[in-house]
Order: C-alpha cells, then structure tokens, then sequence
C-alpha cells in the first residue's frame, strides 16, 4: 500500500497552522497503519472537535467526525457492534481529559480495543488558547494571561490506573518512536492510549516564549527522558523530565470478547 492511498488528498492543503505538529502525529499514525498494511474498509476512525480531530477529514478510511469529547463513546458503540473492525480514536488534550475524561477513563476501565491517540499540544488551540487539564501550571493561556494556577494531571498514569492494557508516549520531535508505540498499540488487543506530544506555535508557543517550532521541538528532545534511562537516572536527572516509551503493557481479557461469552450464554438458556 502506498503512504498516499491512506490520505484524501483532494482535501489538502490542511488548516493546520505553519509548525503545528499535528501534522507530525498524523504522519506517524499513517506510516503504522501502513505498516499493519490495514483494511481501509475494515478500519474505522474517530474524532471529536478540535485542532487534531480535524485529521479525519484527511485520512482515506472510513472516518467519524463526531462531537466535543465524544469520540470514545462513538468508538466504543462502533467496536461494540462490530467487534471486528479495527478502531482508532483522534483526540485532542482538551477533547479527550476535559469534555471527554469520563469516556476516557470508562473505555480503559472496559479494556475495549480500541486505540486511542491524544495529539497533546497542552492548550485549546481550535478556540484561541485556553488552558486545558494538560497545560503546565504557570504556563500562559488566553484564559490564564497571569499564569494557570491548575496542576496539570499525568494522563498515562490516568489511563493505566483506570485498567488501560497498553499505554505510551511519544513526541512529535522523536517520530520514528512515536510510530512504533502507535503501531504497537494497534496490534494490542485491549484498551491502547498513546499520548502523542505535540507542539502548538500559535498559540501555546506564542504565549510562552517559544519564538518557532522548531525551537518548541528541541524543547521535547531536551526536556524528554526514556523510561529506561530514566530507571537508571538519579532523581535530579529525571526531575521535571517527561518520561517517554512504552509505559505500561499488560493483557486481560478484553470487552468485547467478554460480552460475546454473554451473548453466547443467553443464546443456550444458561444461568451458569
């Protein structure tokens, strides 16, 4: 299969701002798939609202552009139905832990397959920069000019605590990673979030001091520690790090499986 039959390119150019990442995420996210050498009719694709949701609109599969915060439970009525799909949610870190946070962590409770990628640029960048559940505290918004007072939360840690099977993070700036955790995640057989750090020139770049893209992408390759150096690091040298790789990776059994044994029991008249 060749990368361009997975785009729509009669949609392109994109509305994508000049350094925003998403493109980034969007590329590694084909080049997994491409590599799975998935069904275009056997994949179905899912996002809410916001800058990475519009990726949809791009990609050559069957596609859902569905409501603010509601991709996972359009996914998971999708995956329900037609457990042998292959399904991948699009989200925003706004989309996904603000509007979305219940579905999200209800999908990782479930462990349905399903694999969710958050393009995580830590701020609404759709809506003029609003500070979202991801923007470091401290950091400037259209809503926080002074400065956000909210801690920010670890979405991983969120996801893994909430029964997600498998959980990563990667960066725009490490790509050839972020691809394999995607792909990776895919092929996992349970609940898969991969939270996909991206950068945010116009808005989150702007307000913060980071004078191009490019120089927000060196920010991730300095400021990014693996889970393997970081397990041989002393304290100060992982502190304040973000911690990248594959974060978590288990097997139970999975949703759908599980309800088709229900189904299966019904059908025979049992109790037992």
């Amino acid at each position: 299969m060749e990368i361009l039959d997975s785009f729509r390119t009669d949609k392109f150019p994109h509305i994508w701002c000049s350094g925003c990442g998403h493109g980034i995420v969007m590329g590694a996210l084909v080049r997994a798939m491409n590599k799975l050498d998935l069904d275009h009719d056997k994949t179905v694709i899912v996002s809410g609202i916001g800058c990475s949701s519009r990726a949809t609109g791009y990609l050559n599969f069957d596609t859902l552009h569905t409501t603010h915060g509601r991709a996972l439970a359009f996914a998971t009525g999708i995956k329900f139905s037609e457990p042998e799909l292959d399904v991948i949610v699009i989200t925003g870190d706004g989309d996904c832990t603000a509007i979305g946070g219940n579905h999200l962590i209800h999908a990782a409770r479930r462990n349905i397959n399903i694999t969710t990628i958050m393009f995580n640029n830590s701020i609404y960048g759709m809506t003029s920069g609003q500070y979202s559940p991801l923007t470091p505290q401290k950091a400037k918004a259209t809503t926080a000019p002074y400065g956000n007072i909210e801690p920010n939360f670890d979405p991983c840690e969120l996801v893994q605590g909430a029964g997600a099977t498998y959980v990563a993070r990667g960066t725009a700036y490490h790509i050839k990673k972020l691809t394999r955790f995607i792909k990776r995640g895919i092929e996992h057989n349970g609940f898969s979030f991969i939270d996909a750090v991206s950068q945010c020139p116009t808005n989150f770049g702007r307000k913060n001091g980071f004078k191009s893209a490019v120089e927000m992408m060196q920010w991730q390759k300095e400021n990014t520690i693996t889970i393997e150096r970081a397990a041989k690091a002393s304290e100060k040298e992982v502190k304040n790090k973000i911690l990248v790789g594959e974060l978590h990776h288990n097997n139970r059994p999975e949703y759908t499986a599980n309800y088709e044994q229900v189904i299966e029991k019904a059908q025979k008249g049992g109790d037992n």
